[in-house]
């Protein structure tokens, strides 16, 4: 069920360059129960700028009715997200798309997460769920530079953690897929969110020998699925809208 409310900001910080972790409160919580979906954020009570903003929801704590995410600042809208302080409200919609779908994976499954920037956060709601259930838990999070890394410590409290970041600064230099590779890391289901070149390049690997999931980063306009904006191609030869049937697809569902 989607809900707009006004959520009030509990906490807004610069966790690193440019990324910020916002903490809201409200009732909008109560209706949210799969990880991996997203809500849409209006980051100013007046028509500029027109678009909501889609952000990822990170963690979603119902005892506190506390929802966390966290965004890049790089575009206006971003930017003036960023400048809220707390205290103020968000205009919110949600919860939107679809999730990751893990009451499929049996409980003595080894599962890899995998997140590549901005694709980190959702998999901080997965780790959580997939160590309260008893799953073996391993993460992979892939990074420009040491200065771009994040969340770290917190994917650390539910998983066994490996780094890669492009210039080497900090963990395994190259890509998620050299860290992989690097650690031989085994596993029987992977989750990934990130870039799409970082999804082709594990979908590639591992369609045809794995079961799992991906979520999708891809520009929306209405993020409920009307405006079509957002379409993807999949291998069935159909169409699917990532805001609305996705952004969470199977393994070797979307052609990339």
């Amino acid at each position: 069920m989607r809900i707009i409310e006004k959520m009030k900001i509990v906490s807004q910080n610069e966790i690193t360059k440019n990324i910020f972790e916002l903490i809201l409160h409200g009732e909008l919580v109560s209706t949210m129960d799969l990880a991996g979906q997203f809500v849409n954020v209006k980051v100013t009570d007046t028509n500029e700028p027109l678009l909501r903003r889609p952000i990822s929801i990170c963690n979603i704590d119902h005892d506190k009715k506390h929802l966390t995410l966290i965004y890049r600042a790089e575009g206006s809208g971003t930017k003036l997200l960023s400048t809220k302080q707390v205290g103020e409200d968000v205009d919110i919609l949600g919860p939107l798309g679809t999730g990751f779908d893990l009451t499929e994976i049996p409980s003595h499954a080894t599962v890899l997460l995998v997140g590549g920037g901005i694709g980190v956060p959702p998999m901080y709601e997965v780790a959580s769920r997939l160590k309260a259930t008893g799953h073996k838990v391993i993460s992979v999070l892939g990074f420009s530079s040491k200065q771009n890394v994040f969340y770290e410590k917190q994917m650390g409290e539910f998983s066994d953690v490996y780094v890669a970041t492009m210039d080497g600064t900090h963990g395994t230099k190259g890509t998620v897929m050299d860290a992989i590779n690097i650690h031989s890391l085994d596993f029987d289901y992977i989750l990934a969110c990130g870039p799409k070149v970082m999804l082709k390049a594990l979908d590639v690997a591992f369609s045809l020998s794995k079961k799992g999931f991906l979520s999708f980063e891809e520009r929306m306009a209405c993020g409920i699925g009307a405006c079509y904006a957002c379409v993807c191609q999949l291998e069935s030869g159909k169409q699917a809208r990532v805001c609305k049937e996705g952004p969470v697809f199977r393994l070797g569902e979307v052609s990339i």
